[in-house]
């Protein structure tokens, strides 16, 4: 396109979750409800996990951050999907697209590593237990957290520089409920293959190493639990282990189902289905199966409950 035909974009339209009208109110209405329950047990797992001082392990530590994380990105999308839900023109300036997509990608990468980091800290609690408190220490929990956070919001930059210092054509429609790369990057008029190959080759990255971080543990987990003699020692290492279990287990089968099917089934609405799940489904239920499946989150819980009880009104 010449360089005359194009148009300085100030804003995008995002063509939203549905198209048809008489499923924008019930939509409204789901989401809201889903959204203000991941708020809720995200903020509860923060504050439950800060307050309670049998949660002041690293275990919990980790858990904290990965509903912060929840929190976060579940937060950069939630707020602005609803608003599309209940206005006539799904636009979105052009600045606070740049701000969704980099937080985004900041916390989604975050939630990969933090979610390894549980798996090691899990490895060397069953593995390691007389050496847990020294090889888990605080500065080590730090860590943990710290680098995947600062990598990710290199990432995150990288990437949305990369996009935003390129020229846009004329047409600034995105053909998702949110402001993602890909979709964005069909709108460029410049050359896509620089930011292309970052996202490729850091998408795959991230997600085979963290995955592969999460499968040797686990296979460490699993030899040193078959070695245990005594039934309720395995079925202990094996609780501890089944909440984690399960939301990776979610995250990565999500994850693999959008960027590892075929082209010939590849289709912005099954994308858009994935993403809806590991926007604002994922995020919700993280905090349900850590509260229904720990014992010591309950135990947390009905003490905070006792407690509130006791107070005179």
């Amino acid at each position: 396109m010449d360089k005359q035909n194009r148009t300085a974009v100030k804003e995008f339209i995002l063509m939203g979750i549905t198209d048809r009208p008489e499923l924008q109110a019930p939509f409204f209405g789901l989401f809201l409800i889903i959204y203000m329950i991941s708020v809720i047990g995200n903020v509860g797992m923060i504050i439950l996990t800060k307050i309670d001082s049998r949660l002041q392990t690293p275990m919990y530590f980790f858990l904290r951050h990965l509903a912060f994380i929840d929190l976060g990105y579940s937060t950069a999308v939630g707020p602005k999907m609803l608003v599309n839900f209940v206005v006539n023109q799904n636009t979105i300036p052009y600045n606070w697209c740049a701000v969704q997509l980099a937080l985004f990608i900041m916390f989604i990468i975050s939630e990969l590593y933090v979610l390894s980091a549980m798996a090691y800290d899990r490895y060397v609690a069953i593995c390691n237990p007389l050496l847990y408190t020294v090889i888990m220490s605080q500065r080590v929990c730090w860590g943990l957290v710290i680098v995947p956070y600062l990598y990710s919001a290199f990432l995150s930059l990288l990437t949305t520089i990369k996009i935003f210092i390129s020229t846009f054509c004329g047409y600034n429609v995105i053909s998702h409920f949110y402001c993602d790369s890909l979709p964005l990057m069909t709108l460029l008029c410049s050359s896509t293959r620089d930011v292309e190959l970052i996202v490729l080759i850091f998408s795959a990255f991230n997600l085979v190493s963290s995955l592969l971080i999460v499968l040797v543990s686990y296979m460490l987990i699993l030899a040193a639990i078959l070695r245990m003699k005594s039934a309720e020692g395995r079925y202990k290492a094996f609780s501890t282990c089944g909440s984690h279990l399960i939301v990776v287990t979610v995250l990565y089968g999500n994850l693999f189902f959008m960027y590892v099917q075929p082209k010939s089934s590849h289709s912005f609405d099954s994308d858009k289905m994935a993403s809806v799940f590991y926007t604002v489904v994922i995020p919700m239920l993280n905090p349900i199966i850590y509260s229904l499946r720990n014992r010591e989150v309950k135990g947390a819980l009905h003490r905070i409950w006792k407690n509130l009880c006791r107070i005179p009104i």
